[in-house]
């Protein structure tokens, strides 16, 4: 059995990360267990692209990062990568301080790339 309060603290972390980015994007969901960030940039489907969130599951708490596709991020560590469930999906089970800091990184250069390419401000 998972253990909420764990899960609860790794989304507090994942929430913490994405909240310096708020400012410039469009927060659309920020509830418990809950973090939605949107660009303001019209995609394809007519509907605002989606940076990063984090959303607490029943087996793990999730980090959605879309940036990470178009292979703007480089240098991601094997352990990361291990996190990772798709192309864009980050799953945590737990409180890990060093891939936190790893995921902060990433997070600042894809919204780095993303802001070359007009995406983000």
């Amino acid at each position: 059995m998972p253990d909420r309060a764990e899960f609860e603290a790794v989304f507090a972390d994942l929430r913490a990360m994405l909240m310096d980015y708020a400012p410039k994007l469009k927060v659309v969901h920020d509830k418990p267990g809950d973090y939605y960030l949107d660009t303001h940039t019209i995609g394809k489907n007519k509907k605002p692209i989606m940076f990063a969130a984090a959303r607490i599951g029943k087996a793990y708490v999730s980090y959605y990062f879309m940036p990470v596709y178009g292979d703007a991020i480089k240098g991601m560590s094997p352990a990361l990568k291990k996190r990772m469930q798709g192309k864009a999906c980050f799953n945590f089970t737990k409180r890990d301080p060093e891939l936190m800091s790893e995921l902060s990184r990433v997070t600042r250069q894809g919204y780095e790339a993303w802001r070359k390419i007009g995406w983000v401000e």
